[in-house]
């Protein structure tokens, strides 16, 4: 597939071919049009060319194929019409070796079936005339990327202004030449640019349509409007399967629609009077642009999690502030690329990827806040721990579930592992502070580290060497530590009562 950022190749206008003094080319029969291109040259002397045409061909031919008595037949018109079919673009006849004038019927049969004829004089070669069409192609497709690239410069400048949504369509419209319109998620035109008819600049909006701004290019009538309002809904997602991009064609102006991005509904509309190569780059361009300016900041939790930020900064507690991030529980997930390190794009793109803007980078961990009816699907290139459901208050219980999460799904070469829930079972006959007082006695000759390492070689049944993954330490380092953890708590770990024992202990101590 090409790659979308980069316009393709644009066609050779015919006239700019002709223009060529070098080549001597004459048309001498067909269609003057302007408008007509030539995307590339061919050569064949094949009697019938049209299973080896694409279409869009300068057809190059001496006339070897032409048999002595095929002016008094329908041999010229069965070829001519067979190149139209074909899509060719333009026939040219070379005056040598075989014929020294082209010949007659020929020249009928094109402007029979509307094909423009050249006359390619001896001293111009078919490779000479294939040159000139690349070079062409090359000087137009210089001038279509310049075009491009400094559109997408006036666009990004145009981001960063006050009003940077008006001021990303307007400038859209000028490059396009035509007319860009926002669409919100009901469908209602949020803003749009373009030069009201006249070029007389901005008019009073009809009721019900939000205001419009000058910009290049005419404002579209009735007809266009209604089909670029039902383009739009063809892009505006429905669930899978829903186009992102879409273009069609009212009243002789070229339309196009693009989804934003930013998955709150928002549509790109565009209608100019025609479609240059490299125009689809510069709306898509636009389109990546205004997902960023309509995103969070559109709907309001931009300005929600800042207001949160600030309010903790202030000594709010996490529970006061996490309505204002939206309702419902919260997923804490650990995640740690398999290339390291990780630096904020990468960071930021799995974030992305989980549905949450609330990322935190540290050295070799990305934390990302969920919410919790967004479920959190493995990603390529990142292992990740996964916590139970919490509210704000449980916050720091999940962070420390999602990194035993993290550090299990490494020690099983897992892509994902999600935190245990729990499930009622005998543990639940005695009362949560009965539990948890037994737990701490228990524990009490444990420090932090050795009751970490204990529960977690306890969680991956003893092996050694998982354990070691996990903590990011040495098997024998994870062996020490188990065997004072039994000196302290002066206990066979190797009795399963005993490891059923310390594991209800952990799991209560952990609460």
């Amino acid at each position: 597939m090409p790659d979308p950022a980069v316009p393709p190749t644009p066609p050779v206008a015919l006239s700019a071919l002709l223009a060529r003094e070098d080549l001597g080319l004459r048309q001498i029969a067909g269609p003057t049009d302007a408008n007509t291109v030539i995307h590339w040259a061919h050569t064949s002397e094949m009697a019938d060319p049209y299973p080896y045409l694409l279409g869009g061909e300068l057809l190059l031919s001496a006339g070897v194929h032409i048999p002595e008595a095929a002016g008094s037949g329908t041999y010229f018109d069965d070829y001519v019409s067979r190149i139209v079919a074909a899509g060719g673009a333009a026939l040219g006849f070379g005056l040598a070796p075989v014929h020294d004038t082209v010949p007659r019927a020929l020249v009928e049969a094109c402007d029979t079936y509307g094909l423009p004829l050249l006359e390619v004089p001896p001293q111009t070669t078919f490779s000479g005339v294939a040159r000139a069409v690349w070079q062409l192609m090359a000087q137009a497709r210089h001038a279509e990327l310049r075009r491009v690239t400094e559109a997408q410069q006036s666009l990004a400048a145009a981001a960063s202004r006050p009003d940077p949504v008006r001021a990303v369509l307007r400038q859209l419209a000028q490059r396009i030449g035509g007319w860009a319109v926002l669409y919100g998620p009901e469908g209602a035109e949020s803003a749009s640019a373009g030069r009201a008819p006249d070029g007389q600049g901005p008019e009073a909006a009809p009721a019900g349509r939000a205001a419009e701004i000058a910009a290049a290019g005419r404002e579209p009538g009735d007809v266009v409007r209604g089909a670029l309002v039902g383009l739009a809904a063809v892009v505006r997602p429905s669930g899978p399967g829903t186009p992102t991009s879409a273009t069609d064609t009212a009243a002789g102006t070229h339309l196009a629609a693009y989804a934003l991005g930013a998955g709150q509904g928002f549509v790109l509309g565009v209608a100019a009077p025609h479609r240059d190569t490299g125009d689809h780059t510069i709306a898509s361009v636009a389109a990546v642009l205004l997902s960023l300016l309509t995103g969070e900041h559109q709907s309001g939790s931009g300005a929600a999690r800042s207001s949160a930020l600030v309010r903790l900064l202030l000594g709010a507690e996490p529970e006061a502030v996490a309505p204002l991030l939206g309702s419902g529980g919260w997923l804490v997930v650990h995640g740690s690329p398999d290339a390291q390190p990780c630096d904020p794009v990468a960071a930021a793109a799995l974030g992305a990827a989980l549905g949450s803007p609330l990322v935190d980078l540290a050295r070799d961990v990305v934390r990302v806040l969920v919410p919790a009816d967004r479920e959190p699907a493995p990603q390529p290139g990142w292992t990740l721990g996964v916590s139970a459901p919490a509210t704000a208050r449980d916050w720091p219980a999940a962070d420390t579930q999602a990194a035993r999460a993290l550090s299990r799904a490494r020690a099983t070469r897992a892509p994902l592992h999600r935190h245990g829930t729990y499930r009622p079972a005998l543990t639940d006959l005695l009362s949560p502070g009965e539990a948890e007082a037994h737990a701490r006695a228990l524990l009490a000759p444990l420090t932090p580290p050795l009751a970490e390492t204990l529960r977690t070689w306890l969680s991956l049944h003893g092996s050694w060497d998982r354990t070691a993954v996990a903590l990011a330490v040495h098997r024998n380092t994870v062996r020490q530590r188990v065997a004072r953890c039994a000196a302290l708590l002066g206990t066979d770990l190797d009795d399963p009562d005993v490891r059923m024992e310390l594991w209800f202990a952990l799991r209560h101590g952990e609460r």
